[in-house]
């Protein structure tokens, strides 16, 4: 009895390593989707459909006229080829097929171990709340497309960084979840002593500047000043003008929206040297390495996101940089759970 519970309690874990793999490899996917600007190539949900792509002439015609319907064909690629059509079709059919292979294997190994009653149940909890959060993940990202199917080119970009939290989320979980059946551990998170807050404010800080710059790759606001240190010719950028309070708040601008992706990424800079200070200071040896992988990963994170700007967003330098977004958080959330006791 104790060797069947040994091994199902190691193929948990399996499950959960190829799941975290999974997940990242749909965000990776996802971006590229986005950089290429082929998230709108199929107009119909197909929650039931789609599975195979045009297999015929006749096929891929039906998916082409159903594009030339939306606005982002007749105002940007109303001289689009099929064979260019064909291209991002199948950035986003491979984006779908890959969401729909990481719902069915986390529900049927999920039901299997909800029956097993081997796995503890606080896991097991967890488990169910990220198959639900997959299964809500699969009605933002209709909910996302449909906003650039009737007035728009583009997807909205609030909906864009909707969707992309919550595959963060997801993935934030999950890492989390492996870190406790690693150390045989059951840290919480939600642990909010005051020596636990600066690396929860960390986190904090790090979701919201993936918000932001979901913003800036949903306008495209990367594309309005490609210089840096300075916007331009100066700090602040000189096409805005802030008369009120509300004016901060707007997030369609996409000079503002930059603006704070740039300034955001140097506060996140000061704070981690601080963070840094005060766990040298107070001798926590075992959050050194720790910080070093996280202080490493956000170096190469600003330099990448430099490059990119400066290069006019190349697609390989922007790809990424969005896929070491996600490995800074997971590094944080590792710096931060070597903190939790």
């Amino acid at each position: 009895m104790y060797v069947d519970e040994k091994k199902i309690n190691k193929l948990f874990l399996y499950w959960l390593i190829i799941s975290l793999i999974l997940v990242f490899m749909i965000i990776i996917v996802g971006g590229l989707t986005r950089l290429t600007n082929s998230g709108l190539s199929i107009t119909e949900w197909e929650l039931f459909t789609g599975l195979l792509p045009p297999l015929n002439e006749s096929s891929w015609q039906f998916y082409f006229d159903q594009y030339k319907e939306i606005p982002q064909y007749k105002l940007l690629n109303f001289n689009m080829s099929l064979n260019e059509f064909k291209i991002i079709f199948y950035w986003e059919y491979f984006h779908r097929i890959l969401a729909r292979i990481i719902g069915l294997f986390f529900l049927v190994p999920l039901i299997y171990f909800h029956y097993s009653k081997k796995i503890d149940i606080s896991h097991m909890k967890k488990c169910y709340l990220i198959f639900s959060l997959i299964i809500l993940q699969g009605f933002i990202g209709w909910y996302m497309v449909k906003s650039g199917l009737v007035n728009n080119i583009s997807v909205s970009h609030y909906r864009l960084a909707m969707h992309l939290f919550t595959a963060l989320l997801i993935i934030s979980i999950i890492f989390w979840l492996i870190k406790n059946l690693f150390s045989k551990t059951k840290k919480i998170f939600f642990d909010f002593s005051n020596n636990n807050l600066p690396f929860l404010s960390l986190i904090f800080l790090l979701f919201a500047q993936i918000i932001i710059g979901a913003f800036v790759s949903g306008l495209d606001a990367g594309k309005i000043y490609q210089t840096w240190p300075l916007m331009g010719n100066s700090y602040f950028p000189n096409d805005l003008n802030v008369k009120n309070f509300e004016n901060i708040f707007e997030f369609d601008n996409h000079s503002l929206v930059q603006f704070y992706h740039r300034n955001l990424a140097y506060i996140i800079t000061i704070y981690i040297i601080i963070l840094g200070i005060y766990i040298y200071k107070r001798e926590m040896t075992h959050l050194f390495l720790p910080l070093k992988i996280f202080l490493f990963f956000l170096v190469l994170q600003g330099l990448l996101g430099i490059l990119t700007l400066i290069s006019g967003l190349n697609i390989y330098l922007a790809s990424v940089h969005q896929i070491t977004s996600v490995v800074l958080i997971l590094s944080a959330l590792n710096l931060y759970f070597f903190k939790v006791k």
